[in-house]
Parts: C-alpha cells; sequence; structure tokens
C-alpha cells in the first residue's frame, strides 16, 4: 500500500526474462455512482463551439466519446470500438473501449540509499483495458482490468506486480438540478486531490491505488462539497483476480471546496484514517488517524502558487497522536522569454517524532502519497522531513518540457529516522547523527509524441549525509525512461 507502516509482507520473486504480456480480455463488472458533465452544459457547447476529440486522461472515464456520434469525426483507426451507440437517437447512449499501455525501464545503484538491496535495473509495465457504458447522460458503468509486471526486478513489492485483476469497477449516476449538479459513484475507484500530497491516485509506482468506496457530490456555482466511505484496495499477485479489500483499513473523507478571487481554489478536508494492528518506531497497535487539511492554490498574473497543512490527531495503540505537515509550491514564469522559463521554489515540512517514549507519537503519515511528489526515483518518504527545492523549468519546443531541480533534506527531529517512500524508517538513523539528509539533483525531459504517446527521462542523483552513510546508506543514481501509451 502506498500509506501507513504496517505493510504487506514484501516478497522476492523469480527473476524473469520472460516475454512480454500478451493480450487480456476484458470483463464487464458493476459498480454505482459517478459525474458525467450536466446535459445543460454539453447543449450549450454544442451549440458555440465545434466538437473535439477528447484528451486522454489519467482517469479514463472522465472521458467523454460522445461526439463521436457524429461520424464525420471518426477519423482515427479504431473509432468503431470508442463510440459504440446503444439507443438509436441518443448520442449520449453508448459504449467506448480503450486501453493503456505504459512501459518504464528504471535503473538504481542503491535503492533505498542501498538500505534496500544492491544495484538493479529491469523494467515495469503496466497494461489496462476499459469498458465505458454511458446508458444515458444520467448513468454510466465503467470497468478495468489490468496486468502489471515487473520483468527483472531484483524484489517484487506490492506496488511493483499486479498479473491481471480487476481495477475499477463502478457506477456512476448524475442529476442536474435548478440549485446545482448531485454526482455519486459505487464500487471500485480511485481518488486524487490536488497535487496528491496526500491523497493520491498512486500514478507513479506500478500499481495504482484503488478504493471499494460510496462517494457523493454536490455541485453549485463555486462551492463543492463531496464524501465518501472506502476500504482501500490490498495488492496480491499470488494469483488472477485475487485483490481484496477488507474491514481492517478504512479511509472516509468529507471535503469542500470553493473557487475564491477569480478561478483560485480554496479548500479543507476531514479525513478518517483507521488501520488495524500497525507498527511505527515509539507505537503499536490499531491506528485512528484524523486528518485536518486546509489549501490554496491558484495564478496571479506570472505568479502561481500550491499551499498545503494537514494537522493530525488520534491514536496508534495507547500512544496519542499529534503530527503535522506543509507543502508548498511557488512559481514565476517570464511568459514574454524565450523559452517560457519557470523558476519554481518548492518547501515541504513534516513532523517526526521528538520524544520516544512519552505516549505521544509525532511521525506523519502521509497517507496515500504520490510515488513522484518528490522525484519519480521515489527516495524519500513524506514524514520527519524539511524539503527545499529550487528548480527551472523550460520549453525549447511546443511539445517538450525540460526541468533541472536541486533538493536539499533535513530530518525536522534528529529523534526520529530518516524515512523513504511511502513512510519507511531507514534501520539505525533514529536519534543519530545529524538533522541532515542530503542533496539531490533532478534532471527529468518530458515529451508528447501526440495526442496519444508521451515520453519522459528522468536523471536524480542523491548524496546522502553522514547519518545514512553511518547506518550502512550509499549515494544513489536514478534512470527511468518512460513511453506511455492511451486509446
Amino acid at each position: 500500500m502506498g500509506s501507513g507502516t504496517n505493510r504487506q509482507s514484501r516478497h522476492t520473486l523469480r527473476r524473469s526474462s520472460a516475454a512480454r504480456f500478451g493480450a487480456v480480455a476484458l470483463a464487464a463488472a458493476a459498480g454505482a455512482l459517478v459525474a458525467l458533465a450536466p446535459p445543460s452544459a454539453r447543449a450549450n457547447d454544442a451549440a458555440t463551439a465545434t466538437p473535439q476529440r477528447p484528451a486522454i486522461q489519467s482517469n479514463r472515464w472522465e472521458e467523454d466519446w460522445s461526439v463521436l456520434a457524429d461520424p464525420s469525426l471518426r477519423s482515427e483507426p479504431f473509432d468503431g470500438l470508442k463510440y459504440i451507440p446503444l439507443i438509436p437517437g441518443d448520442p449520449h447512449s453508448y459504449v467506448s473501449f480503450g486501453m493503456n499501455l505504459r512501459e518504464r525501464f528504471e535503473s538504481v545503484n542503491a535503492a533505498g540509499f542501498g538500505t534496500r538491496g544492491t544495484a538493479d535495473a529491469y523494467l515495469l509495465q503496466r497494461l489496462q483495458f476499459h469498458a465505458d457504458i454511458h446508458l444515458n447522460d444520467n448513468w454510466q458503468i465503467f470497468t478495468q482490468i489490468e496486468d502489471v509486471r515487473a520483468f527483472g526486478k531484483n524484489v517484487i513489492t506490492p506496488v511493483d506486480q499486479n498479473p491481471l485483476d480487476l481495477r475499477l469497477a463502478f457506477v456512476a449516476y448524475t442529476q442536474t438540478f435548478d440549485a446545482g449538479t448531485f454526482k455519486a459513484r459505487v464500487g471500485r475507484q480511485d481518488f486524487a486531490f490536488d497535487l496528491q500530497r496526500f491523497v493520491s491516485s498512486r500514478d507513479g509506482p506500478n500499481v495504482r491505488q484503488s478504493f471499494d468506496a460510496v462517494w457523493a457530490d454536490w455541485e453549485s456555482g463555486p462551492w463543492r462539497l463531496l464524501g465518501f466511505v472506502s476500504r482501500p484496495v490490498q495488492y496480491n499477485d499470488a494469483a488472477p483476480f485475487d485483490d481484496v479489500s477488507n474491514d481492517h483499513f478504512r479511509f472516509s473523507t468529507i471535503r469542500l471546496e470553493r473557487h475564491v478571487l477569480g478561478t483560485n481554489e480554496l479548500s479543507a478536508y476531514y479525513a478518517l484514517y483507521q488501520r488495524d494492528n500497525v507498527s511505527y518506531l515509539d507505537a503499536r497497535g490499531n491506528e485512528r488517524r484524523h486528518a485536518f487539511d486546509i489549501r490554496f492554490a491558484g495564478k496571479s498574473a506570472n505568479i502561481d502558487w500550491d499551499l498545503e497543512a494537514m494537522g493530525q490527531t488520534g491514536a496508534v495503540g495507547a500512544s496519542d497522536i499529534r503530527a503535522w505537515a506543509l507543502g508548498a509550491r511557488t512559481g514565476y514564469t517570464f511568459s514574454d522569454v524565450t523559452w517560457t522559463p519557470r523558476l519554481g521554489l518548492q518547501a515541504d515540512a513534516a513532523s517526526g517524532d521528538g520524544h520516544p517514549g512519552d505516549g505521544k507519537l509525532g511521525t506523519f503519515n502521509p497517507l496515500f502519497p504520490n510515488g513522484y511528489y518528490f522525484t519519480l526515483a521515489g527516495f524519500t518518504g513524506y514524514a520527519n522531513l524539511i524539503h527545499l527545492k529550487p528548480s527551472l523549468t523550460v520549453k525549447p519546443l511546443a511539445r517538450l518540457t525540460l526541468m533541472g531541480a536541486v533538493g536539499l533534506q533535513w530530518r525536522q527531529t534528529t529523534a526520529d529516522a530518516v524515512y523513504i517512500q511511502p513512510n519507511v524508517p531507514v534501520a539505525g538513523t533514529a536519534g543519530r547523527g545529524s538533522a541532515w539528509s542530503g542533496v539531490y539533483t533532478q534532471l527529468r525531459a518530458d515529451y508528447a509524441f501526440n495526442a496519444n504517446l508521451t515520453g519522459a527521462v528522468e536523471f536524480v542523483d542523491f548524496r546522502i549525509g553522514d547519518t545514512l552513510r553511518q547506518a550502512g546508506g550509499h549515494d544513489s543514481d536514478y534512470l527511468g525512461i518512460e513511453l506511455k501509451y492511451g486509446w
């Protein structure tokens, strides 16, 4: 899982030079309730703009392929499978099929600063097929199955591999009233808030995070109120279709959003994170964690910002929780300069446990963090952390983005450990050494070949501090080369 410290056991899989994964059969499934655009909005759009093919999105269920009801827009191969009408005369009643394929080569010479094995190079593959059924403007059924493999990797973890399994299966409903729009969905789904610091679909690792959940949403003008109750899916790779959720892990949220000062975003939410039989360095038992989050993000002229703070209370066994985290990304874009450079500054901090043995747990739990919030290498966990990262981003070509950054890291308290992704303590660091953890250099290039195919290359060089070195750690280099195709 992408959160908590009581993880499924990591297990070693025999190395495979296996041939590439072949075709996977689609399965339709049930589940319940999601968001479609209001009928009135669709009608207005059709009257004022030329229909265009939807962009491929990270959440494929958000795409609206009803524009292909117009035969003149069916210009791509297999468009007959992107739009299959169900009810004659109703363009919003259709079935759409699609797929995602992501291939990523990774090479790392010291995983987890050298605490997670020796040098390794391997291929990660994620293959997904989906069926999107729109019964009418109100009802949608979405099903996605996946086969996720790690070829040649020394140690396989739960986020690396998930052979042939059900990733999403839900039924969605939407209804527009004079006062606003109601949306709901039920079934296996995923969530992602904002920059995905703490609640994400976990797109960075090979296996994304799903939830078996009931979700409800009310939107009216600049306001949005949503809530859900869920059981995070626990991934297994022993056999096909063996993923489960159970009553020992629950995550529920209520969230309020509003547009302020134009389109700037202000939001706040409360989340209840419940997991049984967890283990921290200074606490063990059932975890009942209350999270209170507030965020303000927006843009004014050439300046952009994203500011977020979270406080956590509750208990782990007999220990009370008192934890917090802060995150900020700001930038200035020189829009009238060649290559439109953007100077960025990222700052993050998360509490550690400053006084072990006092009956209070100060270690922050990042819940369900984005696997590449810091870097694609995933060296750093969002716990007991102070992080400062200046960056420069340029666009030499319309389809090419280049980014370079330097990240500096400290521990918030030396009484607690250095943590690696997602929040795993490095043995031998708690209560020892200095606050300095190390410095890394990050270089990244993103290129959009066309509307369906994108590529990225990222290099990270991490130079550790004496605390990690004395605990047996090593400097580490990471190289990732990724291609993503969506149809």
